[in-house]
């Protein structure tokens, strides 16, 4: 099979079940914004340990994908379970209880893989706004746009807890008087 099909020359893409839609179409910048986001974490992972779990995120982050690219009409797609936001609540309770509190906003800094998570953050908050465009009243969408606001607090959780570990301070964020 080829990797290309000519069929978006003119600007349009297929979703799942196969309705076509401009590659602009809010779902396409949604399902879009999460791919760039699985991308960016790949990057974080090839650098981290396993503890982080990465990979478990970029799977569910892949299923949500899923969801956005469907047009709904194809019965099959994995449902999304909330367990999964229960799962990034506990990394984020057990890494914040290893860090310092903190005292102020966090300018992003060393090692570059702790700016790296900030950035993915971003990128996630940015796939988070996409997706409220196309929220329904579906659970599964409830659950993507949850599961999409935790995983924004878990990196910059994580990128604090790299700063810890490799014994650089948090550079706050304090505005002058």
């Amino acid at each position: 099979m080829k990797i290309y099909t000519k069929t978006g020359d003119q600007g349009t893409t297929s979703l799942v079940g196969g309705t076509r839609v401009a590659k602009n179409d809010p779902r396409v910048m949604a399902y879009g914004d999460v791919d760039e986001l699985i991308s960016f974490l790949g990057i974080i992972r090839s650098q981290v340990d396993d503890s982080y779990e990465i990979r478990r995120i970029q799977i569910f982050l892949m299923e949500i994908s899923a969801h956005f690219a469907s047009d709904h009409s194809v019965a099959k797609i994995k449902p999304l379970y909330s367990t999964e936001i229960e799962f990034l609540e506990q990394k984020i309770d057990v890494l914040t209880s290893e860090i310092p509190l903190q005292q102020a906003f966090i300018l992003p800094r060393e090692p570059e893989v702790s700016s790296q998570c900030h950035f993915a953050r971003t990128i996630c908050r940015r796939a988070e706004r996409s997706a409220v465009a196309i929220a329904t009243d579906d659970v599964n969408y409830s659950i993507a746009m949850k599961y999409l606001n935790r995983l924004s607090d878990y990196l910059f959780t994580m990128a604090r807890h790299i700063c810890f570990k490799c014994g650089v301070a948090d550079d706050y964020w304090i505005p002058e008087k």
